[in-house]
């Protein structure tokens, strides 16, 4: 209830600000999408609680979407509330405010369906070179193709996430690296659409970190089905990859957050190097949270791949990440420790991605 409410006073604060100032059709119709918007956006958030699975995920797919739209609306609604103050001091008259409370709802309208058409475009493959200083000979050109952020759920569904591996198996990395936040829902209800994840192919296989997510959704049968699927799942550990006879570590952690769920899933970037060898090639550390970036740098690192940001997903969101994590999307320097956040291979929530788009990221190591 108290969600419920919520959504009705913030629905009735855009109704408040904008109806009085717009023609009748046109209030008429926005107040007819805010009530049905009111009901659905909680609804769809918790829909599992009111249907269950096709019907379910419809409800889900549908309040998503009237969230992405209202989210864009309650923004909007507060910059023209800017914008009438500025008119004010500046002496502008009737007309602003009525066009711009015109202008509000079909620009929260453009924005939400060219965020949607965003969503449903299999994910580009962005390049990104790693200056690694003392690289040797054998490691340059090492290549990891990230994928992350995936939130497997009731928008995104085995037909995608079999795009991504087929796009990702083009590249013909040398490994692949899942940074987490792979699910949002259980085992019973989502493994056959993550199941493509599977025919991943590189040649020194994929590897799993878990996300904040994961541990929303039920960890430990997650880490499970992970591991069937044949990929190596990176608890505060590494591995040793061999390539011409030097060594690439390769280790992961978990999430940042991961010990409020777990206590005995602590991200620890310095037991993740445990039992080390002490000279090898390079470390290259994945960890969901750019978060884990300072501990990482402390522990030697030399690149750490990480997601969780989306990179905002839409605007203006991406303007407000930077005040949660230390690095928003792209490569970033700390200390000696390169990061590379990726903007996410899919989405949270709303099917909505505009001015941050999605990616599969391949990375390739080279010498400073």
């Amino acid at each position: 209830m108290r969600l419920f409410l919520l959504s009705a006073l913030l629905h009735l604060l855009i109704a408040l600000r904008l109806l009085p100032a717009l023609p009748l059709a046109g209030a008429l119709a926005l107040a007819a999408w805010l009530l049905v918007s009111m009901v659905l956006v909680p609804m769809g958030l918790m829909a599992r609680r009111f249907a269950r699975p096709p019907r379910s995920d419809q409800l889900a797919a549908a309040g998503l979407f009237a969230l992405g739209l209202f989210s864009s609306l309650f923004v909007l609604t507060l910059g023209r509330e800017l914008l009438l103050l500025g008119g004010a001091l500046w002496g502008a008259g009737r007309g602003l405010r009525a066009a711009s409370a015109e202008a509000v709802p079909l620009l929260a309208l453009a924005i939400t369906l060219l965020g949607l058409l965003n969503t449903r475009r299999t994910a580009r493959v962005k390049r990104v070179d790693v200056p690694i200083a003392g690289l040797p000979a054998a490691l340059e050109g090492f290549t990891i193709a990230q994928i992350s952020d995936l939130h497997v759920g009731p928008t995104i569904r085995a037909g995608y996430i079999q795009r991504i591996v087929d796009r990702v198996n083009a590249l013909e990395a040398d490994a692949v690296a899942i940074t987490g936040d792979l699910v949002d829902g259980p085992v019973g209800e989502l493994g056959p659409h993550v199941a493509p994840l599977a025919g991943l192919r590189a040649r020194h296989g994929s590897f799993f970190v878990t996300g904040n997510h994961e541990y929303y959704a039920g960890a430990a049968p997650w880490l499970a089905e992970v591991r069937r699927l044949g990929i190596r799942v990176l608890l505060n550990e590494h591995v040793l990859i061999d390539r011409d006879g030097t060594t690439l570590l390769l280790a992961g952690v978990t999430d940042f957050t991961a010990h409020h769920f777990d206590p005995d899933h602590q991200s620890d970037p310095v037991a993740a190097l445990a039992g080390a060898p002490t000279l090898v090639g390079a470390k290259v550390l994945l960890a969901h949270q750019p978060r884990s970036a300072a501990a990482a740098e402390q522990a030697g690192f030399d690149l750490q791949l990480s997601g969780h940001t989306h990179g905002g997903q839409f605007l203006p969101w991406v303007f407000f990440v930077r005040f949660q994590q230390p690095f928003t999307a792209g490569l970033h320097r700390l200390g000696r420790l390169w990061v590379y956040v990726s903007r996410g291979t899919g989405y949270w929530g709303p099917p909505k991605r505009f001015g941050a788009p999605s990616e599969i990221t391949r990375l390739r190591l080279v010498a400073a």
